[in-house]
């Protein structure tokens, strides 16, 4: 029964997601029209960029800065699909990139895939952002596959002005988890969800396999249009410092 239900929601979720991949058409950084899974990449990589730069200016119900300040890695998955009927699934995929010593790494491309049992009916889609905290956090990125729960450090992060001053995320989680549907923020489970390298779309951004881990340590080769994630990454980080460093005063 649970495979039939599976296979119910899988049809128009992947449907959701894949849809007519060739016909997309995107943009390059430098003007050039791409199209099929090179237009989706760089969809992505702007949709990315501007999940974050909303999650920033949010005016009550922002990340606070000193939660970006922290952060050593950041995930973004623009439009994650959560679809179910009774067996809820949850796929998307996304881009992160890392702090090196010479700034933040190239994009490095990943899947979440995962499901929960729940009352749900519906499909909607999810604006998804993972915040990396301190070296457990990052080394757990780093490890290019693995389990989102509670015994990983995940926990939804603190949003607001009123969260600056708590401190307990600091000590208890490595993955903070922040979703918008629709605009709003929401919360979402994740339990089980596995997130994974996306090898495919590795390979068609830097022509060329590449593993996960080196790039996200700074060591993958350059693309121009990783700027159209990563310009807006600086942007949030530098305003993240700049607010931390205004409220010491």
């Amino acid at each position: 029964m649970k495979s039939l239900l599976a296979v119910a929601i899988a049809a128009p979720l992947m449907f959701a997601l894949g849809g007519c991949s060739q016909h997309h058409v995107a943009t390059t950084a430098s003007g050039k029209t791409v199209y099929g899974e090179q237009a989706q990449i760089i969809q992505r990589l702007r949709d990315a960029g501007e999940n974050l730069k909303q999650l920033m200016n949010a005016p009550d119900n922002a990340v606070p800065a000193d939660v970006l300040s922290d952060a050593k890695c950041v995930a973004v998955v623009p439009d994650m699909v959560k679809g179910g009927f009774v067996f809820g699934a949850n796929h998307g995929r996304g881009v992160a990139t890392c702090r090196t010593g010479h700034g933040w790494s190239e994009p490095a491309f990943f899947a979440i895939t995962g499901g929960t049992w729940g009352a749900q009916i519906g499909l909607e889609s999810v604006d998804l952002v993972m915040v990396f905290v301190g070296d457990a956090g990052m080394n757990e990125l780093l490890t290019s596959q693995f389990k989102l729960g509670a015994e990983a450090g995940v926990a939804g992060g603190p949003i607001g002005r009123e969260a600056q001053a708590s401190t307990d995320w600091k000590m208890k989680s490595k993955i903070l988890v922040y979703s918008r549907t629709k605009g709003l923020f929401a919360g979402i489970d994740l339990s089980g969800a596995v997130v994974k390298a996306d090898d495919d779309s590795t390979r068609a951004y830097y022509e060329k396999p590449v593993p996960f881990s080196e790039i996200l340590k700074g060591n993958g080769p350059h693309n121009n249009n990783s700027n159209l994630f990563l310009t807006d990454v600086r942007e949030a980080f530098h305003e993240a410092k700049a607010k931390e460093a205004a409220g010491s005063n």
